[in-house]
């Protein structure tokens, strides 16, 4: 996979950033919360352990305000991450919040001009949001805290790391009975649903791209069901939903169920996307989750087939 991987929808073109190979160096970060000292260290372990050179921030660690450093701090970290031509791929340590604060000191050409593997997911959506926008593909998947706790061999772990290595995944899920059946291709997008919708409108919100056919994975975690329907129903005012190829629903994590009537939080989501004639598959392995987080191309052409054997999504190059 070259550097220049690129494909055309429409008259965009999203930039594959390019593999990386053994003795590459990966810089890790914190835009978000402050992360454990040891979170850091397991991580930057498990890539020394996959054959990769980790370094850290310089202010990955501070603390301030629950944050990891100050908002100019977190941005000189990722303008460093950026411009430094010895780093080949971007590791976040954890998410959280504070992500947004920083995407103001950040112009959008900065993505474009250094295409690179931006890794994380909760938070740092709006990094991805935002990289996308600019016209670069991104990871949505299992940063430093997730590996130091699943260990740098899990299944999930190792299918990140391999498309870092430039193997694109191909995901294979049961079925589920809320499942819609169809077959789509689209530029997929997604992530923390609250975050992306918080960029609503903005240079850095990739749900701009609408128009060119987008295939859209939500997640959350500690939102109820009535912001969810809310944040439903924004996509809807907005006109995206009727744009959208298709929709990847995962994990909704600790939120009070039931409420206003529907059992959980797929059920209520069903409910308004049931009208909408295209492929929606329920509880794909993606979120906050104990259990898998499987990697996610943000910007990638990918092919998403739900019928009754269960979900297959391939990522084209």
């Amino acid at each position: 996979m070259s550097a220049c991987s690129l494909f055309a929808v429409a008259q965009r073109q999203i930039t594959m950033p390019p593999s990386l190979k053994y003795g590459d160096t990966i810089a890790v970060i914190s835009p978000s919360s402050a992360p454990e000292e040891t979170t850091v260290e397991k991580g930057c372990a498990a890539l020394r352990e996959w054959g990769y050179v980790p370094v850290v921030g310089k202010n990955a660690l501070h603390l301030y305000h629950g944050f990891a450093g100050t908002a100019d701090e977190r941005t000189s970290d990722l303008l460093w991450a950026l411009r430094d031509s010895t780093i080949r791929a971007i590791m976040c340590s954890r998410g959280g919040d504070g992500a947004v604060q920083i995407l103001r000191n950040i112009p959008l050409d900065e993505f474009a001009k250094h295409p690179k593997w931006l890794i994380g997911f909760s938070d740092i959506t709006a990094l991805h949001s935002a990289q996308v926008s600019a016209g670069v593909m991104s990871i949505h998947g299992t940063m430093s805290d997730g590996i130091a706790t699943r260990g740098a061999n899990d299944s999930v772990i190792i299918i990140l790391r391999q498309l870092l290595q430039g193997k694109l995944p191909c995901y294979y899920v049961s079925p589920h009975p809320l499942n819609q059946m169809g077959e789509a291709k689209g530029i997929l997008v997604g992530g923390n649903m609250s975050v992306f919708c918080g960029l609503a409108g903005s240079e850095y919100d990739f749900l701009n791209l609408a128009e060119d056919g987008l295939i859209l994975f939500i997640e959350d975690t500690q939102e109820s069901m009535s912001k969810v329907d809310r944040m439903l129903h924004l996509l809807e005012i907005r006109g995206i939903l009727s744009q959208l190829k298709g929709i990847i629903v995962g994990h909704f994590s600790k939120y009070k169920s039931p409420e206003n009537g529907f059992a959980d939080m797929y059920e209520m989501l069903h409910e308004y996307l049931q009208h909408y004639p295209i492929p929606v598959c329920y509880d794909f392995p993606i979120g906050h989750h104990s259990g898998y987080n499987y990697p996610m191309v943000e910007g990638c052409r990918v092919h998403l087939l739900v019928n009754e054997e269960g979900t297959q999504i391939k990522f084209l190059k």
